[in-house]
């Protein structure tokens, strides 16, 4: 019962105070007494609305990654003879990274070649005893099925000089396997093996990890999705500012992805980057900004002039030395600057000692300041 009656008192003086500031907006201003001077007002600081072009920007938190990223492995179980490289050295693809001990394999292809030679030179025997068939076979001096036997002789050979050759370049590439190199170019990681060590093939020898081009992945609200897709097709520029520099790098809208994560409400973009002085790294946090879209020829003011009002965002417009209210509509806002719809440009708009004028008070302009004057005021 008491709670009841708690909650009952709360949803009272919530309807009072509503009612007590919807009345302060619309009581007038009260009179001066006639004791006071009538040009005396309210000290006010003024500015003029802009009129200007501002970019909509997303500011988002990205996280840089490497475009190519392979783990090198050995295809055969065999032991090093060589590191041709070393931790965090910068290679180029094709470069020899590890050299396997070889001697097994170049045994085997030799071996298949000796067999291949063997073949080959019975091939060429069976090939003259066909011929020479063929001609006995003309002169009646030999049944046809002895000519036929020799021909199914030769093809079985010929059979199996074809599997020699395959053999053969079987094991050109199991000797191939013995010389690793480079994948991509890029930047090698630790290296946790030494020459001596038996590597196997699922053991990962080093990671190379491209570096220049990079890229960096932000997520950017869905709500700006087709504004994101827009500034895809024209590789619009990005900006990713480093922690501790205070220069950005510039890189450009490169990709969007086909799907919205429904329980962030976001999608991931990526932005790729020259990088050649290694500036950013992968698995770096860095802040990005994207300019989706424009909006041409808004109007401007500063932040610092908007009160949120019980009714909605209003500014008070001076005209005549009297301040009156004028509910805006906020689309938009860059650092101390805010796009507005709802007021005309170069409509002079109370930035400093709105808290005391009400609808009708009379002003008194301490300081007039001009467009870029004005703490927050647009530029």
């Amino acid at each position: 019962m008491a709670s009841k009656k708690s909650l009952l008192a709360a949803a009272a003086c919530a309807v009072v105070l509503i009612a007590g500031a919807v009345w302060w907006l619309r009581a007038p201003a009260p009179k001066p007494s006639d004791s006071a001077a009538k040009s005396a007002g309210v000290l006010v600081t003024v500015t003029v609305a802009g009129k200007e072009d501002i970019p909509v920007n997303v500011v988002v938190n990205g996280n840089v990654v490497s475009l190519n990223s392979v783990d090198v492995k050995p295809q055969v179980s065999n032991v090093v003879e060589k590191v041709h490289v070393r931790e965090g050295d910068v290679v180029h693809a094709g470069q020899p990274l590890f050299t396997l001990d070889a001697r097994g394999d170049v045994a085997n292809l030799q071996k298949a070649k000796a067999q291949q030679l063997k073949d080959q030179a019975q091939l060429s025997d069976l090939e003259r005893q066909y011929k020479r068939s063929q001609e006995l076979l003309a002169q009646n001096f030999i049944a046809k099925s002895a000519t036929e036997t020799v021909l199914s002789q030769l093809d079985a050979q010929r059979a199996a000089v074809a599997a020699d050759r395959a053999a053969v370049q079987s094991a050109q590439v199991q000797l191939g396997y013995d010389d690793i190199r480079a994948p991509i170019s890029g930047r090698t990681g630790a290296i946790p093996i030494f020459a001596g060590t038996l590597v196997q093939p699922a053991a990962t020898l080093v990671t190379i990890t491209q570096m220049d081009p990079i890229a960096v992945t932000f997520p950017v609200p869905e709500g700006s999705l087709q504004d994101l897709l827009d500034a895809a097709k024209q590789k619009s520029p990005v900006l990713a500012t480093i922690p501790g520099r205070t220069q950005p790098v510039k890189g450009y809208l490169s990709f969007v992805d086909n799907t919205v994560d429904p329980s962030v409400g976001t999608v991931r973009a990526k932005a790729q980057f020259d990088n050649k002085d290694s500036v950013l790294w992968p698995g770096q946090y860095v802040n990005t900004s994207i300019t989706v879209r424009t909006l041409k020829n808004a109007t401007v003011i500063p932040v610092a002039a908007i009160i949120t009002s019980p009714t909605g965002r209003i500014v008070y417009v001076v005209k005549d030395d009297v301040a009156q209210p004028r509910k805006v509509d906020l689309q938009y806002t860059t650092g101390e600057r805010a796009v507005v719809q709802g007021l005309q440009p170069g409509e002079r708009i109370v930035v400093e000692g709105k808290q005391n004028l009400r609808p009708g008070s009379r002003v008194r302009v301490e300081r007039a300041v001009g467009q870029g004057n004005a703490p927050g005021a647009p530029t």
